[in-house]
């Protein structure tokens, strides 16, 4: 700018710098005309130079500064982009850590997600095998449920069935199985008067007339049938039947024999030739072939029990076969009734508890069949 300027100022004429070709006629002053304008001319030259000189100094000084405030801005944006490199990196750093998480936890969720399908898998099969197994069971015991109603129509304590309770017959003709076989007392102690060879007078030739307080003892127990000895049915039978039939010599034993019958864990059983291993226990408490453990007295004992699964076996008298069998023979029609396995008519219910409360009045009284 500063060259263009100078090249300007060179280009321009001086003011007031006249050349004369031809002198005017009648002009008599010319030469002092002409000194005049010389001097003028020289003192606008020198006012120019000076005015250029200033310029020159200015436009210098001008560029200076502004090379100076060049230099201040391009180091200050020197300074902004090393900063902005600086964060690029560190932005750039942490985008590859972000990354980096974002790998590992989608890794990690869909190692949790084929664990937990694997669970689900694996309690799924072991739920549907449970499944299996229960209904197997409920059809088993659907199976069991209904051979007992077979078996409760077929085979009652008034009249027993043979066939399916092989246990009753006789101890010539029953079969003896090495091993213990355990029998609960309500099969195996199901022993009816037309097995004992005391069957009464047919039904129809006896005359029978309802007690009014034993029959409404027993309704009030048929509506809410209970095993418990509290209420007043069961503790007249209690009290008349079941405590003195079952009151033997051996009082510790008998206690034991009672508790076993209440809670159906009895098992009789015949005695064969060759007897099974036993416990060693005393001859006075187990008794022996020749010996009743419950009377104490020299008796031949065809039969032993065992309460429970002590693995004691006591030998019994007939006799005290035929008490423990006509108790067991009335829990089981009661468990029977309790269990809603007896549909008959609530008067005939009642005859038939009556009729078992006689059996075991009659064997406390020391009667019993001759083949026991």
């Amino acid at each position: 700018s500063q060259a263009n300027f100078e090249e300007d100022s060179q280009k321009q004429p001086a003011v007031g710098h006249w050349k004369t070709l031809m002198p005017s006629k009648g002009s008599k002053e010319e030469p002092e005309t002409g000194c005049q304008d010389a001097g003028g001319v020289d003192e606008t030259q020198s006012t120019e130079q000076l005015n250029v000189s200033r310029l020159r100094s200015s436009s210098v000084e001008i560029r200076e500064k502004g090379s100076e405030f060049l230099k201040e801005e391009l180091h200050k944006a020197q300074k902004e982009l090393k900063l902005k490199d600086k964060e690029c990196e560190r932005l750039s750093k942490v985008r590859e850590q972000l990354e980096q998480e974002l790998e590992e936890l989608t890794a990690s969720l869909f190692e949790e997600a084929h664990k937990m399908v694997r669970e689900a898998n694996t309690k799924q099969a072991a739920s549907e095998k449970q499944l299996r197994e229960a209904r197997g069971k409920i059809d088993m015991l659907q199976a069991e449920v209904t051979a007992l109603k077979t078996l409760v129509i077929t085979s009652t304590p008034s009249s027993p069935n043979r066939e399916l309770h092989p246990q009753l017959q006789s101890p010539s003709k029953a079969v003896f199985r090495k091993g213990h076989g355990r029998n609960k007392s309500t099969s195996s102690a199901m022993v009816s008067a037309a097995s004992q060879n005391v069957t009464p007078e047919p039904v129809s030739h006896e005359r029978k007339e309802v007690d009014s307080i034993l029959f409404a003892e027993f309704q009030a127990w048929k509506e809410s049938p209970t095993l418990d000895k509290s209420c007043s049915f069961l503790d007249r039978i209690y009290r008349e039947d079941v405590g003195p039939c079952l009151d033997f010599t051996k009082q510790e034993l008998s206690e034991l024999v009672r508790v076993a019958v209440e809670q159906n864990t009895l098992t009789i059983e015949p005695v064969a030739s060759q007897t099974l291993p036993v416990v060693k226990v005393s001859a006075e408490e187990c008794g022996g072939p020749k010996k009743c453990a419950l009377s104490g007295l020299p008796r031949t004992c065809k039969h032993r029990i065992m309460l429970g699964d002590s693995g004691n076996y006591y030998y019994i008298s007939p006799s005290c076969r035929a008490r423990i069998t006509a108790v067991c023979n009335f829990f089981t029609y009661i468990r029977y009734i309790q269990q809603g396995l007896v549909r008959q008519d609530v008067e005939l219910m009642y005859w038939e508890v009556m009729r078992l409360r006689r059996e075991m009045s009659l064997a406390k009284l020391g009667f019993y069949p001759s083949e026991m």
